[in-house]
């Protein structure tokens, strides 16, 4: 089994290649999907995507660069009551406007989702992009271990690895563990324990090696899988397998509607 643990069907450059990428997934042996939220106003239409499509899940949140509606934590749990949400997110800190950049809003927005996941009873999607410090900070001062949930497309080093693991959370590995400049990320991963890992694409985003430069597709996380797996000294299948059952702990929803 491989489930992809992040992905965006509904921000694929047309909106009727969200059901052949789906298919085409399928067809490659990918089983399940997380199809992430990056802001309440797609609420509607990703629950509907997952209504229709018993294999793929959701989340109820807005994305740190979100320029959109800000809910509050009560309407974001809100929104997560419907049952295929499994989880809160994504959420977290993005400081990819630079050093000088005013991320306060970023950060009240995130406590505000940790917030919600614990009024939820779910689970939290974090992004992190340049900022570990005050990611692992804002986790630690809200005990967000106290809901869990994953650090998606994890791209940091061993001590901040750590520090996560110890919170409770899980770590997700995208393709950007494929790329060529990615030597730092590989060392790290190859000693990560397997048992709290997850693979995903973050599709449309981020394409793996061989398929660099063209839109990513869910299917293309094998790819993720085949390198992790050569990382750690194991068969790809070891790997799907654990990442599979790691993806169902990390969300006890998604797990109840498959049982």
């Amino acid at each position: 089994m491989i489930v992809d643990s992040h992905c965006h069907f509904h921000l694929l450059d047309r909106p009727e290649s969200a059901d052949t990428a789906l298919a085409e997934a399928r067809d490659a042996g990918v089983d399940y999907f997380l199809n992430v939220a990056v802001g309440v106003e797609e609420h509607d239409r990703l629950v509907a995507f997952s209504e229709r499509h018993d294999r793929v899940f959701t989340s109820a949140g807005v994305h740190p660069c979100g320029s959109g509606e800000d809910p509050s934590a009560e309407a974001l749990a809100a929104l997560a009551r419907h049952p295929r949400v499994v989880a809160i997110g994504e959420t977290g800190l993005d400081y990819g406007a630079g050093p000088d950049a005013d991320y306060g809003w970023q950060q009240a927005r995130f406590r505000r989702h940790i917030e919600a996941a614990r009024q939820a009873g779910l689970p939290i999607i974090v992004h992190s992009r340049l900022a570990p410090a005050d990611t692992v900070r804002i986790l630690e001062e809200e005990d967000a271990g106290a809901v869990g949930g994953v650090i998606h497309c994890f791209v940091e080093d061993t001590d901040t690895a750590q520090r996560l693991l110890d919170l409770g959370f899980y770590l997700s590995l995208s393709g950007i563990l494929t790329f060529r400049n990615a030597t730092a990320l590989r060392e790290t991963a190859a000693g990560l324990p397997l048992e709290r890992l997850l693979v995903e694409t973050d599709c449309p985003y981020l394409a793996p090696v061989p398929h660099r430069g063209q839109e990513n597709r869910p299917g293309w996380v094998r790819e993720v899988v085949e390198c992790l797996a050569s990382l750690q000294g194991r068969a790809p299948d070891e790997v799907a397998e654990h990442t599979a059952r790691n993806f169902f702990a990390c969300f006890p929803r998604a797990a109840a509607a498959i049982d």
